[in-house]
This record gives structure tokens, sequence and C-alpha cells, in this order.
């Protein structure tokens, strides 16, 4: 049975992500019982982050495992979480906790169908609580678990190293942090490979970032490498 390895980039040094952030210090005290994972951190990042996982990939090709690539922000709150990752990759090709079963043109996230912030409620698939405490801030009840998805979102995606290599998917690397996650599915899409959400209890310290001038320049690559138009309503970073 193959390990599962988690890939994850932080910002601080080793020490400060065991110390501090939410993931290190959840791996820290998961280790002490749990023998069959183990977590590849890209520490001091300052570069892309799709270029780091696809490092991960690549290593992966002589030592194969379940990769799941996490932000560093995350508690993971299942304890069953192997479990649950593996029983998912046995019915799916990629699994995450958060996406939609429709993808439309232009559209600037996976939960969102324009500018405006309009939710695409109908399609959505998943649920994740935000906060750094337990019970958390809010929880996010986005819909149906498990439910196969066209797009998912980047802060838990698992999958095999095998099906990667096998079916040439990596991470396009002009997407440093924003829009990885809905190319990656994209390409995923177009080789056919099944992707789905999963019932995996996770909590996620940050709610994300629209809007900023780095955001909108991944938006623009985005659009053009598919060949689509902005929305009629624009995202206000306010």
């Amino acid at each position: 049975m193959d390990r599962i390895r988690l890939v994850c980039a932080t910002r601080g040094t080793r020490q400060q992500f065991l110390k501090e952030s939410a993931l290190g210090k959840w791996a820290e005290r998961f280790a002490a019982y749990a023998q069959d994972f183990e977590v590849i951190l890209f520490d001091n990042n300052r570069s892309s982050l799709s270029a780091l996982y696809n490092s991960a990939i690549e290593s992966a090709a002589d030592s194969p495992a379940i990769l799941v690539f996490l932000h560093d922000d995350i508690h993971i709150m299942d304890l069953f979480w192997q479990q649950n990752v593996r029983q998912g990759l046995a019915q799916n090709d990629i699994i995450g906790i958060a996406g939609t079963t429709k993808r439309i043109s232009g559209q600037p996230s996976w939960a969102f169908v324009d500018g405006a912030y309009t939710w695409d409620k109908p399609n959505l698939s998943g649920i994740v609580a935000h906060g750094s405490v337990f019970p958390p801030a809010s929880i996010n009840f986005y819909g149906e678990v498990p439910r196969q998805c066209v797009l998912m979102d980047g802060v838990f995606l698992a999958v095999h190293s095998n099906t990667l290599i096998r079916n040439s998917l990596k991470f396009d690397e002009q997407f440093k942090f924003h829009f990885y996650d809905l190319d990656f599915c994209r390409q995923a899409e177009l080789r056919g490979l099944r992707m789905s959400t999963w019932p995996i209890s996770l909590v996620h310290e940050s709610a994300g970032g629209f809007g900023d001038d780095t955001w909108n320049e991944s938006y623009r690559l985005y659009l053009a490498k598919y060949g689509e138009s902005v929305p009629p309503v624009q995202i206000d970073p306010n």
C-alpha cells in the first residue's frame, strides 16, 4: 500500500511551519501515531506554487505515493482522513473537498459565475469550515458530497502520483498561485479523469483572496489560455 505524501509550501521556515502554522502543528501531533504518511515541505517559499508541486510529482516517479496538495493554513479535523482519501481515490482519479459540477466561460472561481461573487449554488459541492479555533467561526455548506466535479478548490487535492505521470498531467507554472487549481482541473478533464469532492473534514484559516494585482494578472493569463473573455461584471477587490 503506497504512502500518503502531503505536499505543502510555506513562506516561513521549517521550524515556523511546525510551531506556528495550522498544518504544521497538526502534522507533528498526528505523526505520533500514524506512520503511513509523510510531509514534503517547501519552506521559505517565494516562488511558484505550481513549480514546487511539479517537483514533488517528478520525485514521485521513483517513489509512487498518493499525493495530497494542500495549503499550510488548514486543520485536518478528520481522524479517519487517510481511510477517506484512499476510499475516494478507489472510486475517482482526483478528489477534493469543494468544487462545482458546471464550468462556464470566464468564471473567476470554481464557486462564482461572475465578478459580482454570484454563487453558483445549484452546482456546488462540499463543506468547508473557516476560522482559527474550534468550533470554527463559520461553516460553508456548498452542496451535496460526494459529487463528481469539473473544477475543485486547490486547498486540498489528492491524486495518486502514477495517475499524474501516466497521463502527463502537471501544474501549469505560469499560474504561480491563483488559478493553478482551476487550470489543473481543466487539464484533468481534457484527459478524461474523474474528479469528485469527498467527505473529509477540515478547517481553513483563510477565506482566499480576489482582485489584487497578482490575482488579476493570473486571471488574464487563465482567460487567454482558454480563449475566454471577462464576464460583464468585474471583481471589486473591496
